[in-house]
């Protein structure tokens, strides 16, 4: 698939409206909108219960999705938001008091509250200082102490867009036999992630950013290993084996990730997200994520021309995303001022943060940059 032919599938761009936003809410594509219509086409004046169709999207968004972070379809299961996944793993793990858990101080809250909430349990969080919003893997095993049991980071930094080495980290965390978190939100759409080759335990993502699907759906990835060793602590009648049989009251989970999944799902949001991945196979994942850093990588060197240095401009390649973010001291007229031009990004504190995806081009960025100078010099 071409660029223009890609351009063509995102209503909104016909409108003048240039997005750079997607690390908050991404718009939504035509094939998606599609995927919506014929859904409540299907609940209104179709088979109303087509509940056995749903069943076959389900099954097939999750190889999707599965086949995105390299990992088996039975490893993933569908939930409703980033933080309820990491509360799966926060209740899930058999925790003895003074057990500790790293984090870091530039985290989103939803990495946060679910493991600040087990210090009533004794649980201990040690908490890594940030260096210009940057936390390195080499950071968070400096902080490793002897009764670290899990490390929970994002993939990449909400803030500063910071890509943290999961490689490093995996393979210290294999060695030393600790669980390996990671909130994916912010990277799984545009970046590529192995949760194989990483070494990876647990992933939870929503996929309403750079997934570009719907609020209200997440997923969760975690090993076979990891979920024997977890308690489940709510369960519905779709986690067992026997769901099927109504009125057989046989306890007996379900082995694969599905058995977190404890009953009704959001519906449309599948639907909605299988079109979305569809998207990005037909673009092709690697050229996503190649672009995805080839806009951040431009973005940075028109912004230095106008004299703005965004908070990564001297990170190497490697530790980028989709995020390019920076200060000024005029920041909320800078926002209000780009809004009013139909350019969208995120006022996120002192900070202006532009998130392009794969779809935006060279040109779009020109166009930002552009206005963006003439804000400053008003």
């Amino acid at each position: 698939m071409d660029i223009e032919t890609l351009r063509n599938l995102f209503p909104h761009l016909k409108t003048g409206r240039i997005y750079f936003n997607h690390a908050a809410t991404s718009p939504f594509s035509q094939p998606v909108i599609d995927a919506i219509n014929n859904y409540v086409f299907e609940k209104s004046e179709g088979s109303i219960d087509n509940y056995m169709d749903y069943l076959k999207t389900l099954d097939g968004t999750k190889q999707e999705v599965a086949d995105l972070i390299g990992a088996d379809k039975d490893r993933i299961a569908f939930l409703d938001n980033t933080s309820n996944g990491l509360n799966v793993l926060a209740q899930g793990i058999s925790w003895s008091e003074g057990d500790r858990i790293i984090l870091n101080d530039v985290e989103f809250p939803a990495n946060v509250y679910p493991f600040l909430n087990l210090g009533k349990m004794g649980v201990k969080i040690d908490m890594v200082k940030s260096r210009n919003g940057i936390v390195r893997a080499e950071d968070i095993i400096e902080a490793v102490k002897p009764r670290t049991k899990l490390i929970s980071v994002s993939q990449v930094q909400f803030l500063s867009g910071y890509r943290i080495d999961l490689k490093i980290l995996g393979d210290y965390c294999k060695d030393k036999g600790i669980i390996l978190a990671v909130d994916a939100i912010q990277g799984v759409g545009a970046l590529k992630l192995n949760v194989n080759e990483l070494n990876i335990g647990f992933v939870s993502c929503g996929t309403q950013k750079w997934m570009m699907g719907l609020l209200g759906l997440s997923f969760i990835y975690l090993s076979e290993d990891l979920q024997s060793k977890l308690e489940q602590k709510f369960v519905g009648w779709t986690s067992v084996e026997n769901a099927w049989d109504f009125l057989n009251y046989d306890l007996k989970l379900k082995k694969s990730a599905s058995a977190f999944e404890n009953g009704t799902l959001n519906a449309l949001g599948i639907y909605a997200l299988e079109e979305a991945i569809k998207l990005f196979d037909a673009y092709g994942y690697d050229k996503v994520e190649e672009t995805v850093i080839n806009n951040s990588i431009y973005i940075m060197k028109r912004l230095e021309s106008i004299g703005i240095n965004s908070i990564l401009s001297k990170c190497q390649k490697e530790f980028l995303s989709g995020i390019v973010s920076f200060y000024h001291p005029d920041n909320e007229r800078i926002f209000e001022e780009l809004s009013k031009r139909k350019i969208s990004c995120s006022l996120r504190g002192k900070m202006i943060r532009l998130s392009p995806h794969f779809y935006n081009t060279n040109e779009d960025v020109d166009i930002v940059v552009h206005e963006l100078k003439k804000i400053l010099n008003s």
